[in-house]
């Protein structure tokens, strides 16, 4: 046992010294050398073998800093969601106007398919003025078509996926038609799609900017598992929801893609309000985008000219929000930095 982890205590070396995306910075040596007691780990082996992947070699107890950051040296930008088209987003940027909230981006969930060419001019021309990125949900999904699975108790883990190559290519057609329209940003939720959809991007089919956002509804839920939606081509990943520090800071040291997490989370998902924590997730998860839904709301999917003045009502709601939970973080993390609008890296609209 001795002789393994000195084995182990030098894999971990090697691997905080590759010259590789995937290294971790030296402070983190003793963290993984004693925090896991390889003296008596009966999992010594299966953490070398991660180590040697490039990997953390567990969850990261100690929920170090992130060493990390967007290109223009920033921790953080701020997402607003579920912002269901221009009468949503204008009153969103009104807001974030009114209460001084630097919104980087907003995202909409009821998807491409669901909006007139006319709607989807009218944002991406105000994300263009506003030098905001705008994030438009792909469709149609399993759970808006004809399939029965998703309807029962074991069957939602289908989720938001596309349901054979006719739903697949539907999807692919909502995204060439987003890009068509100006929008440079697409939310998906299905592994299939995004390596696709970065095939198009590689071969020229979608510009070579465009940014493919992923869902929450992925639900990829350890630092390998992330590190797979990265090298599928994943521009940024939004994590599960409840997911404690040390989770997510062995995410952070095994990617480099910006992490989206809700500071408050809807209630179909798990409706936790984090605002005190917020300090510690930009510590741990930079770069992040931090992203305000709002707890005690409808599920307004998928939206239309029906729900509008709740939908308005609730997206001003979620700037507030945004206002509350960056009071907190300037008082928890005042050293933590921001992007300007229209920072390097965001999805802005042509």
């Amino acid at each position: 046992m001795v002789e393994k982890s000195r084995e182990f205590c030098t894999a971990v070396r090697h691997f905080l010294t590759m010259d590789n995306d995937w290294r971790l910075p030296m402070a983190f040596l003793a963290h993984l050398c004693f925090t896991y007691d390889i003296m008596s780990d009966p999992f010594a082996r299966t953490r070398e073998f991660l180590v040697s992947l490039g990997l953390p070699p567990g969850d990261l107890q100690s929920a170090p800093d992130s060493k990390k950051r967007f290109a223009d040296g920033a921790h953080y930008r701020v997402e607003i969601p579920s912002v269901e088209g221009p009468g949503a987003m204008r009153a969103v940027l009104e807001e974030a106007e009114r209460r001084k909230v630097r919104v980087h981006r907003i995202s909409q969930g009821s998807g491409v398919m669901l909006m007139t060419d006319a709607e989807i001019r009218e944002m991406a021309q105000l994300g263009r003025e506003a030098r905001v990125e705008v994030s438009l949900f792909v469709g149609p999904r399993a759970a808006w078509e004809t399939g029965a699975q998703i309807l029962s108790l074991a069957g939602k883990n289908l989720g938001a996926r596309h349901r054979g190559m006719e739903q697949l290519i539907y999807a692919i057609e909502d995204i060439r038609r987003a890009a068509s329209l100006g929008i440079r940003s697409v939310l998906i939720a299905d592994e299939g799609l995004l390596w696709v959809a970065d095939e198009m991007r590689r071969r020229g089919e979608i510009p070579a900017d465009f940014c493919f956002k992923i869902s929450v509804q992925m639900g990829a839920a350890n630092a390998a598992s992330v590190r797979l939606q990265e090298k599928l081509g994943a521009t940024t990943y939004n994590v599960p929801t409840d997911l404690d520090m040390p989770k997510l800071a062995a995410m952070r040291a095994a990617v480099d893609i910006p992490l989206d997490l809700y500071v408050e989370v809807p209630d179909n998902f798990g409706g936790f309000i984090r605002h005190y924590e917020i300090g510690d997730i930009v510590r741990v998860c930079a770069p992040v985008y931090v992203k305000f839904g709002l707890r005690n709301a409808p599920d307004v999917y998928p939206s239309g000219t029906h729900l509008e003045n709740q939908v308005v009502a609730l997206s001003r709601e979620r700037v507030r929000r945004a206002e509350i939970g960056l009071e907190h973080l300037r008082r928890l993390f005042p050293e933590a930095m921001t992007s300007e609008l229209g920072a390097a890296g965001l999805a802005i609209p042509v």
